[in-house]
């Protein structure tokens, strides 16, 4: 099978559920950011994190690929094949974070992006995830998406600062800590 289809030069895509849009629509950008963030955590992935940092980002690859077939289908579309996001996805971030948290000292200052090289990913990828966040929005400012698309993504973001801090703190890497100054 070949890779190019050719079906794309015209500027126009495909959906999961059939039908065409432009590449620029806004559920293309939205699936397309995801999509972006999935390569960014496994640029993280490829710094050998702490062995636990890798499994967990995994799990989240994983959830995104459910998320961008989510946005890549309509609601109103007639494609039970795909599976939604659902509340599960987000509760295991929330317990995921809680868990790591509990091994975190207590955060009192803002800090500086940084770190051994899969944190400091895991600080752009999370970038890239409100980034994210803010198209879905704007997709579903015009049309209608899945409940817990947001709630995910929101989730998400605060699930790979907490990472980047626990991969930072594994490595015996402190925090270098925001301060301001005249």
């Amino acid at each position: 099978m070949k890779i190019y289809t050719k079906t794309g030069d015209d500027g126009m895509t495909s959906l999961f559920s059939g039908g065409r849009v432009s590449k620029t629509h806004l559920r293309v950008e939205s699936y397309g950011t995801v999509d972006e963030l999935n390569s960014i955590i496994g640029v993280a992935r490829a710094h050998k994190p702490h062995k636990q940092t890798g499994d967990w980002l995994e799990q989240v690859q994983t959830h995104l690929f459910y998320l961008g077939a989510d946005l890549a289908t309509p609601l109103d579309a007639k494609a039970d094949w795909v599976v939604r996001m659902d509340t599960e996805k987000v509760d295991w971030l929330e317990q995921t974070i809680d868990q790591m948290t509990a091994d975190l000292p207590e955060l009192k200052n803002f800090i500086l992006p940084g770190g051994n090289l899969a944190a400091a990913q895991l600080h752009v990828a999370r970038t890239v995830c409100r980034r994210a966040e803010r198209c879905v929005l704007t997709l579903g400012a015009h049309e209608p998406i899945g409940d817990f698309v947001v709630p995910y993504l929101n989730r998400l973001s605060d699930f790979l600062f907490t990472l980047a801090r626990w991969e930072n703190h594994q490595a015996g890497i402190e925090e270098a800590k925001w301060a301001l100054r005249a």
